[in-house]
């Protein structure tokens, strides 16, 4: 088919351009669609780049000092391939420091959640005072690391809260001096934790609680549960992908952050008895003057933080 001809007033017949089609409407809306998706977009380019250069950025350099003899970050570095991590896998101290993490995650956070979890429920309840008792449980966090460590040195110093509580219960054969006891150093760091950790940790479940229908419980209650089947059985599985979630910043907390307390209260003494691995990253890096091999024990601790969160994840996912 020839394009049409049309007859202008003023001279000789010309060839009528084809009509564009128009586009159809599910084409127009995908293009509506892109177009109004660019905006938010711009407005995480901000938060996309401060996220490469301040937390993307500083696991690169991590691994890359890894392999290198670097003694501190000013000083002249060569590389040296996989020297610090056969020097960190020969090193008795660094077993020692995960044999003494490994205790402080099995002991800390079955404790620390399922407390902090029964606490929340209680909290949710309301009971009489339950405002203050909110306040007295967030304080923990409120504190300081050192504000908490001068509290439990003075407890549990020869002479402190602990050992007077003993002898005044007549059980004075049991006192000790549990910051330098190699059998209580690392216990008394636990305690800290736990102690830190339950109470905040409360407050969140006890806020994630109060979204819980109050007709699930009034079900299970005429059905004939009572308060710790109703907890168990109806609030648990409700929150259980919440749980997962504090039970992965608690086990991130103590793998990574637990080298304050640590220092505060024992400095890894006596002996290797409290040295957890992020307290020795911090010795090797800061007392030390090793920064290669405290960043391949950052490495190595980098990579057990990611497998726990997986495995953590993995049994503590929503199921619904």
């Amino acid at each position: 088919m020839t394009p049409a001809l049309t007859r202008s007033h003023s001279g000789p017949p010309t060839a009528k351009a084809p009509a564009r089609p128009d586009p159809s409407p599910p084409v127009r809306a995908a293009v509506r669609r892109r177009r109004r998706g660019r905006g938010p977009a711009l407005f995480a380019v901000p938060a996309l780049a401060w996220y490469g250069v301040f937390m993307l950025g500083p696991v690169v350099a991590m691994f890359v000092i890894s392999f290198h003899d670097w003694a501190s970050l000013i000083s002249p570095h060569a590389f040296t391939g996989t020297d610090n991590y056969r020097r960190m896998f020969d090193d008795p101290v660094f077993w020692d420091a995960v044999h003494n993490t490994v205790i402080q995650l099995a002991v800390a956070l079955p404790l620390m959640i399922p407390l902090a979890f029964m606490l929340g429920y209680y909290l949710q309840l309301k009971p009489p005072g339950h405002r203050t008792l909110r306040v007295l449980c967030f304080t923990p966090g409120l504190l300081s690391i050192s504000a908490k460590a001068m509290i439990f040195v003075g407890m549990f110093a020869p002479e402190g809260g602990v050992n007077g509580m003993l002898e005044s219960l007549g059980l004075g054969t049991a006192t000790t001096p549990w910051l330098a006891d190699p059998s209580t150093a690392l216990a008394t760091v636990i305690v800290v934790d736990v102690w830190g950790g339950i109470g905040y940790t409360a407050v969140l479940f006890a806020a994630r609680l109060a979204s819980v229908p109050e007709a699930m419980y009034e079900a299970a209650a005429l059905d004939g549960a009572g308060h710790w089947r109703r907890m168990w059985q109806v609030a648990y599985p409700i929150c259980k992908g919440f749980v997962g979630v504090a039970t992965m910043l608690q086990f991130l907390w103590t793998l990574f952050s637990s080298a304050a307390t640590v220092l505060m209260l024992t400095k890894g003494g006596p002996g290797t008895s409290s040295t957890t691995l992020s307290y020795l990253m911090y010795q090797r890096a800061f007392l030390q003057q090793d920064v290669g091999y405290s960043q391949a024990v950052g490495v190595f601790l980098f990579v057990v933080g990611l497998i726990g969160m997986v495995v953590i994840r993995r049994f503590l996912r929503q199921n619904h």
